[in-house]
Order: structure tokens, then sequence, then C-alpha cells
């Protein structure tokens, strides 16, 4: 069906019966907000392309997008972190919202909801508020129709659907890649660095903490880092070993002698707990031979 058709359609079920004006037919202009999410960051346009969208549905309508809420970078399985959402159903439910629709993209955009009655909840929190939704983008009008409703019903299982099925492909990709020894996140810890390798595995630089890959096909490796790290590191295991002294015990040791953590910061229990508890020192054996004590600053 072409849009104006569904358009049009959805004037007619929600009561917005054209009106005769000197021969023409018009439609009395609708106050309206906006809802737009994207999942990523990397979704560049995916924001304007939706906005696009429901431009040239309320265009059709007779809307006035008076208000946008929007959550840039937010997943859609749950309510937590996405304040766009949220402030749109405090102000709707507050009284605040001064208009009385809201148009979405489509059914996946107002959320991924794992439980598909959850997506269903929060849009009757709205229309009890006198505030309907509305999806631009679905070949329905969501009038409360049972053909609308068994269409919107199948709608949210397939977005929950497709979320599940995303995570699974990306856990299988990530487990992939952890087996063939490239770094999936997270600190490298003290001692080690951070390589980033592209496609073939050639060396391209150390990263420093707050850096990250800036390609997709890029892959980073845990290398060895400075000598002076990795001694201590050493004297960490052997004087753990030898002199059964606690966690505590030993920070306070490190300490005393000027040692600072890879956080450029004193060492506490925690940060020693880390050391003791890393498998990724292993690799210290093969490199370096053993060393007392730490070097001083």
């Amino acid at each position: 069906m072409p849009q104006a058709d569904i358009a049009w359609a959805t004037v007619e079920s929600v009561g917005k019966v054209p009106k005769l004006d000197g021969g023409h037919q018009t439609v009395p202009r609708v106050r309206a907000a906006q809802y737009v999410r994207m999942s990523t960051e990397h979704q560049t346009y995916s924001i304007d392309n939706q906005a696009d969208a429901i431009r040239d549905y309320a265009d059709i309508m007779a809307y006035d997008i008076v208000a946008t809420y929007e959550d840039l970078g937010r997943s859609g399985l749950n309510l937590g972190g996405r304040p766009g959402l949220q402030k749109l159903l405090a102000d709707v439910e507050s009284g605040r919202a001064d208009f009385e629709t809201v148009v979405v993209y489509d059914v996946s955009r107002w959320g991924r909801f794992q439980n598909i009655d959850e997506s269903a909840a929060y849009e009757y929190r709205c229309q009890m508020a006198g505030v309907r939704i509305e999806f631009c983008a679905e070949q329905f009008a969501n009038d409360g129709s049972i053909g609308s409703d068994v269409l919107k019903a199948i709608k949210r299982s397939m977005a929950a659907e497709q979320s599940r099925m995303l995570s699974q492909k990306v856990f299988i990709g990530q487990a992939r890649l952890i087996r063939l020894g490239f770094r999936q996140g997270g600190k490298a810890g003290f001692g080690l660095r951070r390589l980033l390798v592209d496609q073939h595995g050639r060396s391209k630089c150390i990263l420093s903490s707050h850096e990250y890959k800036s390609q997709q096909t890029d892959r980073i490796v845990l290398v060895l880092g400075p000598p002076d790290e990795i001694a201590t590191v050493k004297w960490i295991f052997s004087h753990f070993v030898r002199t059964r002294k606690t966690e505590l015990e030993m920070a306070r040791l490190l300490n005393k002698r000027g040692v600072l953590s890879d956080l450029g910061r004193p060492w506490t229990r925690e940060s020693v707990h880390s050391v003791l508890t890393n498998e990724n020192y292993k690799r210290l054996e093969q490199a370096f031979g053993p060393a007392e004590k730490p070097s001083s600053p």
C-alpha cells in the first residue's frame, strides 16, 4: 500500500475526518512529538533518516512536530540508559506534554524489549495519559483494531528476536577472536601493553590507555611492557609465595618503594589481587629472568 494511502487510512481510523473548507478538504493541524533512537554511535545517518521519514509522515497527516525526544547510541533492550524515552514518559504522565501523539519510525525504534509486554506497557502508559503512539514506517495504522494489534505483536516479537540473534552472532564472533589470541576489551594490566595489528597480523602501534582501534578489521593483542614493570610483576609473585604476606602488606611494600600501579596511583589490596589473579602473566617467564625486587623510580 502506498505511503499516502497508509497515512490517509490512519487519519480516518483515529477520527481525524477531513472537513470541507471552500470546497477543499482540509485536515486540522495536530501537535505531535517525535521519538528517535539509534543503538550505536556508528549509525551516523540513522537519526537523520528517521527524522526525514517522520517529517514526511507529519506533512501528510497535518502534524506539527513540536517536541523531539532522542536516544543516541542507546540499546533498545530496556528502559534503563534511555533518558529520551524516560523523559517522554515523564512528560506525558505528568501532563507537561503539549502534544496529542508521538510519531516513531517503527516498532523496533520504540524498543527491542525481550518481553514484548514491556514494550506494550510503555505504549499503554502513554495512551492512558491521552497520547497516541504512531509508527510512520509500519504497514498498519496503530488504531487498536484487531489487525493492528496482531501485526504490532508480531513486529514486537520480530524486533526482540532480531536482537537475540544479533547478540548470539556477536558472542560467537568475539569468542572466536579470543581463541585466536585477540584482546576484546579492558585494560592490559601492569607490565603489559596493547599492540594494534592489522588484519594480516602486522604491528601498527602500541595503544595508550585511552586509545582504541578505529578500523573494524584491526585487532589488539597483548605484549610485554617495559622491563622495570616486568621485574615488579615477577617480584610480586615471588615475594608473595616466599613470604606469605597478605595482598594488603604487599601493597604497602610497593608503595614504600615508590612504585606506582598501572593507573599511576598507589597500590591497594585490589590492585595487587588483580596482578596475582591475571593469567596473562604466564607469558612473563618466557621473556625475562627472575627479579627479586622492583626497580626504584
